[in-house]
């Protein structure tokens, strides 16, 4: 019986959080109620709150649940690309892919960038999702052979992080067919971004 009670809580928080994303695509995350995606999910308001305190906490979980999926295939990136560039090409268009489907969500989340805000990617309720997907970068570089000034070194894994959240922010705001100006920006700039630190 306690299984039993086990996947059937866990069945009705994934039915709460996933009716969630459905709602923030639907009706944008400011204008979306936890009454909405209660009523979503065929679950009463309380059983919402039960398995979520608010809106920021599905999102919290939405983040860590996308860097959870995501990760295999970053492996799978790393353990198979033996070059700088190839290394970075793949972990970014990586996340462009696992996220187009909700990229209208996040761009609704990229107005909250202040450090303040707890779903900003610089706050600190996000520290431990940044230093993880930060980690990926600096084992491109360290795994990469690539020599380059040794002041740099230390800064390049951040600078590398920030340079992918200044891409993810340009192509949730893309309008052209199928982000073409965003992978145009990409490619431009990742050899720019090479010849600098090199």
């Amino acid at each position: 019986m306690p299984r039993q009670s086990t996947l059937k809580s866990e069945a009705t928080r994934t039915r709460i959080f996933e009716a969630a994303l459905r709602v923030f695509r639907e009706r944008g995350f400011q204008e979306a109620t936890m009454r909405e995606i209660a009523a979503a999910a065929g679950v009463a308001l309380g059983a919402a709150y039960y398995y979520f305190d608010s809106k920021n906490d599905i999102v919290m979980a939405f983040y860590v649940q996308a860097q959870q999926q995501m990760e295999p295939e970053l492996e799978h990136i790393l353990a198979t690309r033996l070059t700088l560039e190839t290394r970075l090409r793949g972990l970014v268009q990586h996340k462009f892919d696992y996220f187009a489907p909700n990229r209208a969500l996040l761009g609704a989340l990229s107005a909250h960038t202040d450090p303040d805000h707890p779903l900003s990617p610089f706050s600190t309720a996000t520290a431990e999702i940044r230093n993880r997907d930060t980690g990926f970068f600096a084992r491109a570089v360290s795994d990469s052979g690539v020599r380059m000034t040794p002041s740099i070194l230390p800064y390049l894994p951040r600078l590398l992080w920030l340079y992918q959240m200044g891409l993810m922010l340009f192509w949730v705001y893309d309008k052209s067919a199928g982000q073409a100006r965003t992978a145009l920006l990409f490619s431009k700039t990742l050899g720019m971004f090479l010849l600098f630190i090199k």
